[in-house]
Order: structure tokens, then C-alpha cells, then sequence
């Protein structure tokens, strides 16, 4: 006996011209870029040994271990975010490099229970839009924090927030190093220890995720809302040309 076709379902509310059935072609058939995954890696301190600096220096290791192209944001001198126009160099310096990338690290120490103001600073510098580009969205991320005492999350948990928020993929896994001034020699290397395994951990994630959904992330952020909103604006615009 045939099975009877499923009933469309009505939903009044949706604008038909602009809902569109998943594309599995877009999601599993996409042409697979063949160039190194590129990482911009930041971190939140302007400390002369700065552990958060550190440890991104030790990420950034493992990275180029697994093949990625890293480039790292180095803070110092970066203005207060409004408080000089974007054509500042070291802002257009962070934006380029944010445009470059197809995924980051976002590295922060812990300070008064919270990430520091050096590490907002560069992500608030970093907009939505830059010139019809989103210098962030679809990219894959990282979240890390270093520790003063024991280990915390809330450096991590604000980043994640910050992420989301700046439409890019969180990657599951984290690192969070406690009492970081004993994780690190003289020459600034880390010690062998289950911190450094996390964070061999999360940059070995990152490089799965950013290589899976690079080549995918304009389809994964293609949105009904923005199509419809985008629709409605041209409409206007011929409206108006039309009267």
C-alpha cells in the first residue's frame, strides 16, 4: 500500500520567496579549499611576561604543528575603541587581519572576575559590518583564559558570549590554566601538564572545525531574516525609483 504524501504544513507568517529548502549539496558537496587554515590568534595583556601572551605563543606552536597559518595580534598601542577613527593603523591593522582569517583564539587572563579590558577592546574595535563584510561571522573560535589562582571559567564564559555575538562558531572545548605563573619556564615555554594537554586539546579541535566549516561558513550564516530584510529594502528602492 503507498504511503500518502506528508501535508504541507501552512505557515501564513513565512514570506515564500524568500524560505528556502536545506541544501545538502551546499553543506556536503562544497569545493574544499586546498590552502593552510589561517588563524589570527589575540590575547589580553601588555604585561612584559604576559601569560596570556604565552599561552597563545604555545597555541600558535601546536597550530603550526597541525598546519595552519597563525598570525598574531600583538595589542600594544591599540586605541581606545571609539576613541580615534578606524583608519587608526593598528585598527586597520586588527580588522584586516580579522578579514583574513577563517578562525581565531581569543587568549584572556582573569582579572576582578573578568576578562581584561585590553581583550574587550580589540573585540569592540572588531564590527558587525565593515564595508558589507562581516570580519568575523562563519569564522570558527577559540576560547582560552589564564588564571592568577585557582581556575575559573568566567573569562571563557564572557568570550563565548562575545563570539556568539559576533556570529562566529565557539568551538566546544576550552582551556583555562590556574596559577599560570608555575606553568611556564624561564624562556616562557609551558610545562608538560594536564593545562597543556587541554590546550593541544582545543587548538586540535579548532583546526576539525575550521576546516570542516570554512569552505561552508557563507551557507551555515545565510539567513531567512536577512533575506527577507534585504528583499523588503530593494523593494523599497524600486518603489521609490518607480514614482
Amino acid at each position: 500500500m503507498t504511503e500518502a504524501a506528508e501535508p504541507i504544513v501552512s505557515c501564513p507568517n513565512l514570506d515564500e520567496a524568500q524560505f528556502q529548502a536545506i541544501d545538502p549539496g551546499a553543506l556536503f558537496d562544497a569545493p574544499r579549499s586546498l590552502h593552510p587554515a589561517r588563524i589570527l590568534m589575540l590575547y589580553g595583556s601588555l604585561r612584559e611576561r604576559s601569560y596570556s601572551r604565552l599561552a597563545t605563543e604555545e597555541g600558535a606552536r601546536i597550530l603550526r604543528r597541525l598546519g595552519a597559518e597563525v598570525r598574531i595580534f600583538n595589542p600594544a598601542g591599540l586605541p581606545l575603541p571609539d576613541s580615534v577613527p578606524a583608519d587608526h593603523p593598528k585598527v586597520k591593522e586588527l580588522r584586516e587581519l580579522s578579514t583574513w582569517s577563517e578562525g581565531q583564539v581569543w587568549c584572556s587572563p582573569e582579572r576582578h572576575g573578568s576578562m581584561t579590558g585590553i581583550m574587550k577592546a580589540q573585540i569592540d574595535w572588531l564590527p558587525l559590518s565593515l564595508g558589507g563584510v562581516r570580519p568575523t561571522q562563519g569564522r570558527t573560535l577559540a576560547v582560552m583564559q589564564v588564571c592568577g589562582g585557582s581556575q575559573s571559567f568566567n573569562a571563557v564564559n564572557q568570550l563565548r558570549v562575545l563570539g556568539r555575538w559576533m556570529r562566529m562558531v565557539t568551538i566546544p572545548n576550552q582551556s583555562s590554566v590556574a596559577k599560570a605563573f608555575n606553568e611556564f619556564d624561564a624562556e616562557g615555554r609551558m610545562k608538560p601538564s594536564p593545562y597543556y594537554n587541554r590546550i593541544v586539546d582545543v587548538m586540535e579541535e579548532l583546526m576539525k572545525f575550521t576546516l570542516l566549516l570554512r569552505d561552508r561558513s557563507d551557507y551555515l550564516t545565510d539567513r531567512y531574516s536577512e533575506r527577507v530584510e534585504s528583499a523588503e529594502e530593494v523593494s523599497k528602492r524600486v518603489n521609490q525609483q518607480s514614482i
